[in-house]
């Protein structure tokens, strides 16, 4: 059966590296930035900070709070609110993500992942994957769903990268990412709003008009829906990739049962989640956790990598369970916050899968000195490389 053991990671800080059951449940971490955060790392108390109204996400956000890095969410954003304001501006976007409106999408993404592999397949043996389709498909999906000219697409990618990156790029640098962004955002708003067509992005405007949003959280919205939505779901993809190409038995495993694909992304999910870390929360007030007493004050993360591998949950948490897991993983994270756009995320990933082991029963690795390349200084996992043969 496939393993994932956490060695094969790729680059990660110290801190998740797995220690005594039970003895690591809650820690004490410096952040990058020199900051002081608790890491919760069992499974069951990280759902609990990310459910429990004591663990704030505005307060986490609010000036002198402890930071993790530079690649966080605005506190306009949504995903940057409490209570009330956070369900407001959820309740505009939901109906975009149901399993109705997933099971529409789900014939163009198909398209989508097939023009790509068209393609991939004409390059031959050699190919790289990032760039034929792990990078591209989500992008164009996105772009289809808010109702953004895919002719748009370069342009929003090196804008989101820039977004993204904690290291290579300024502070100055991405203020002028960010400004061109909402200045295009902007654009298309007022465009969309002169012909609206049968897209989020237009029952956005529809919502406002309503006195549901204002202008500001209108052009806010849409960028995080953005960015969201494209970082997170192209690691996905390249890590889910990696780890199947790195056991070829399981690939073949899901070539002859093609019917395990469902399951087998859920444990893709759980293994390599591209984002390791939740966005950081602030007690409001004394909490216990585990053997640990956090302060009114005091910033949190959960690693949400650890808790996908809590052996008090997950037996034998290193490997790909073909059948799938009872607990739910926490990859797009739990509770009231937990990620708007799973859905869509999800029905990529099987879409991807699906067509890969129809069309690609012998994909590998491409046979040079490195295949795999990993992502440096990005606020998410992934790869910028991953050459392929079949």
């Amino acid at each position: 059966m496939t393993q994932c053991p956490y060695h094969q990671l790729g680059p990660l800080p110290d801190f998740f590296e797995p220690g005594e059951p039970g003895a690591d449940d809650v820690t004490q971490m410096i952040t990058p930035t020199g900051d002081k955060m608790w890491l919760v790392r069992d499974y069951a108390l990280s759902r609990l900070v990310l459910a429990d109204k004591r663990f704030s996400r505005t307060a986490a956000v609010a000036p002198g709070a402890p930071t993790f890095n530079d690649a966080q969410p605005v506190a306009e954003s949504m995903m940057s609110m409490d209570g009330a304001e956070h369900a407001r501006l959820r309740k505009t976007v939901i109906g975009a993500f149901t399993a109705r409106k997933m099971a529409a999408m789900a014939p163009g993404i198909t398209e989508l992942t097939d023009r790509y592999l068209d393609a991939l397949e004409a390059a031959g043996p050699g190919a790289d994957f990032m760039e034929g389709l792990a990078n591209p498909l989500p992008l164009d999906v996105l772009c289809q769903l808010l109702g953004i000219p895919l002719t748009d697409s370069a342009k929003f990618r090196d804008w989101v990268e820039v977004l993204f990156d904690i290291s290579a790029s300024s502070p100055q640098e991405k203020g002028r990412k960010r400004l061109e962004l909402s200045g295009y955002m902007a654009d298309l708003l007022a465009a969309k709003r002169r012909e609206p067509e049968n897209d989020l992005l237009s029952s956005l405007i529809q919502a406002q008009d309503r006195g549901e949003l204002t202008p500001g959280e209108l052009i806010t919205l849409g960028l995080t829906l953005l960015m969201a939505g494209y970082e997170t779901t192209v690691g996905q993809i390249a890590l889910s990739a990696n780890v199947l190409l790195s056991d070829p038995a399981g690939y073949r495993d899901l070539v002859e049962h093609p019917e395990r694909v469902d399951a087998a992304v859920e444990e893709l999910m759980r293994l390599t989640p591209t984002t390791p870390l939740s966005f950081s929360r602030v007690a409001t007030e004394p909490v216990r956790l585990g053997s640990v007493q956090v302060q009114a004050g005091d910033a949190l993360m959960v690693s949400l990598l650890n808790g996908n591998r809590d052996a008090k949950v997950y037996p034998e948490p290193d490997l790909l369970e073909p059948e799938g897991r009872d607990a739910v993983h926490l990859t797009f994270g739990h509770g009231l916050h937990r990620c708007l756009g799973a859905p869509l995320g999800r029905i990529q990933l099987q879409i991807v899968f699906r067509r890969l082991v129809e069309r690609f029963p012998g994909l590998r690795f491409a046979d040079v000195p490195e295949p795999v390349v990993w992502k440096d200084g990005m606020g998410t996992r992934g790869l910028s490389r991953l050459l392929v043969a079949w």
